[in-house]
């Protein structure tokens, strides 16, 4: 999965943290794996496995 925050700043939102959460469990009942979610900021991104959020 991947989103941008026209802020520029890559910090996941607690939205962001419980959405991506959410999305996986149900992938997850489906048999589908979300391997990341990317969040691209004006300079730099954020992976949520990096950070480990997944």
């Amino acid at each position: 999965m991947v989103h941008n925050h026209p802020s520029g700043d890559p910090t996941p939102s607690d939205s962001d943290i419980t959405m991506t959460a959410r999305i996986a469990q149900a992938a997850d009942s489906m048999g589908i794996t979300i391997h990341d979610h990317l969040i691209i900021g004006k300079s730099r991104e954020l992976s949520f496995r990096s950070e480990g959020l997944l």
